[in-house]
C-alpha cells in the first residue's frame, strides 16, 4: 500500500472507525449521516407486514431495482447493505493493482485488504475534485465515491467515465446519490460502460442502517461473479421488502423532495459555518453532510462538552485531526452548532 508523502495515513484500527461510535446519549448527533425521522410510517408498515417464517426470495426486489434504474434484472444484485457489496467485490475479483481514491468511505479498502489484496491510495488534494490522470493507467480495480463520503464532493459523470478502461473494474460508491435531486451525475442507469459496478444503499435516505440493505448494478457477467461470492439468503426478507418499497415511483418522488429540502438546510449550514473564524468548508457540497477544516484541532472534542457529536476526520486517509464531518440537520440545530463553534473559536475577552 502506498500513500503520497505528506498525506495523513490513519492506522488500521482508525480505518475501521465509524461515526456511530462517537454518539452518546444526550448528544446532538451530527456524526451519523442517516436521515432524521426515517423510516417513514408507510415504510414501517411495509416492513411489519413481512412474513418472517418464509425464506427470503429476492426476485421482486431485483425486478423493482431494475425498473427504478431502467436496467435489466440480470444487471441487479441485492446486498446486505453497501458494506457487503464491497466484500463481494473483494472476494469475486483478483486485481493485480487495486486503487482506492481517497478521502472516501474506508470500507472498500478494508474489504480489499481483508481479502488479501494490496491497496494503493490515490489521495486527492483540496478541494478534493477528481483528476482521472491521477489514477494509474494499469490499475485494474478502482474505487471512488460519488458523492464522496466524507468530502461531499460530487464528481461530474463525464469525469468518472474517463476512469473506464478495458480490463478494469470501476466501483462507484453511490450510497449518497439520492441526496442529489434527479441524481444528475449517477451512473446507475448507464449500460454502455463495461466494467462499471455501481453500489447503492437505502440506509441514508430511508433510515435503515439497522436493516442492512443495498444493491449493485453492473453488467450481467460481473453480477454473476459477485453473486457467486454471496452466501445464500444473505439479504433478509424485511430488507428485500424495503428494497421493493423504496424503488416505487412514489418513494423516488419522496426521496427527491427530501433531497431538495435537505439541500436548502445544507446551504444554510454552509453559510453559518462561513461566518465562524478559522473554519473552512469544502465548497459545493452535495451530500447530506459537509466537511470542515478547523484551525483549532481541539474544537471537535470541545464540542462534545457543548452537547454536539461531529464525525472525526482523522480516520480518513488524506485528512487529519483538523477535519470534521458535520451531518445536515434542521436550521435550529445548525444555528446552535455554529454559535457553539463561534464561542469556542472566539472566546469572549474578559
Amino acid at each position: 500500500m502506498t500513500t503520497p508523502a505528506g498525506h495523513f495515513a490513519p492506522s488500521d484500527a482508525l480505518l475501521a472507525h465509524h461515526g456511530d461510535r462517537q454518539v452518546e446519549p444526550g448528544l446532538v448527533d451530527l456524526a451519523v449521516n442517516v436521515r432524521v425521522g426515517a423510516p417513514p410510517e408507510w415504510l414501517r408498515r411495509e416492513l411489519a407486514a413481512v412474513d418472517l417464517a418464509r425464506y427470503p426470495d429476492g426476485a421482486a426486489a431485483r425486478a423493482a431495482v431494475a425498473v427504478r434504474h431502467s436496467r435489466a434484472e440480470q444487471d441487479v444484485l441485492v446486498t446486505a447493505g453497501a458494506a457487503e457489496a464491497f466484500v463481494l467485490v473483494a472476494r469475486a475479483f483478483a486485481p493485480r493493482r487495486a486503487v482506492v481514491v481517497h478521502p472516501q468511505f474506508t470500507e472498500p479498502e478494508i474489504a480489499l485488504r481483508a481479502a488479501g489484496h494490496e491497496v494503493e491510495r490515490v489521495v486527492l488534494e483540496w478541494p478534493f475534485t477528481l483528476d482521472p490522470v491521477a489514477v494509474p493507467d494499469d490499475a485494474d480495480l478502482v474505487v471512488i465515491g460519488n458523492p464522496t463520503n466524507p468530502t461531499s464532493v460530487l464528481h461530474p459523470a463525464e469525469i468518472v467515465r474517463r476512469l473506464v478502461r478495458p480490463g478494469r473494474v470501476l466501483v462507484v460508491d453511490e450510497a449518497f446519490a439520492d441526496c442529489v435531486p434527479g441524481e444528475s451525475e449517477s451512473l446507475a442507469g448507464v449500460r454502455d460502460l463495461p466494467g462499471v459496478v455501481v453500489v447503492r444503499s437505502l440506509t441514508k435516505t430511508w433510515g435503515l442502517a439497522g436493516l442492512r440493505v443495498g444493491y449493485v448494478l453492473a453488467e450481467p457477467a460481473l453480477i454473476r461473479a459477485l453473486a457467486a461470492a454471496q452466501p445464500r439468503w444473505a439479504v433478509s426478507s424485511p430488507a428485500l421488502a424495503a428494497c421493493v418499497a423504496c424503488c416505487a415511483a412514489s418513494a423516488v418522488a419522496e426521496a427527491r423532495s427530501w433531497a431538495l429540502d435537505m439541500g436548502a438546510e445544507r446551504d444554510l449550514l454552509v453559510g453559518l459555518l462561513a461566518e465562524v473564524p478559522g473554519v473552512r468548508v469544502v465548497p459545493n457540497p452535495r451530500g447530506s453532510f459537509v466537511l470542515a477544516h478547523v484551525d483549532d484541532h481541539d474544537v471537535r472534542n470541545a464540542l462534545l462538552g457543548r452537547g454536539f457529536a461531529v464525525r472525526r476526520g482523522d480516520t480518513f486517509p488524506g485528512l487529519g485531526p483538523a477535519w470534521m464531518r458535520i451531518a445536515v440537520r434542521e436550521h435550529q440545530t445548525s444555528t446552535a452548532l455554529a454559535n457553539a463553534l463561534k464561542e469556542l473559536t472566539c472566546p469572549p475577552i474578559r
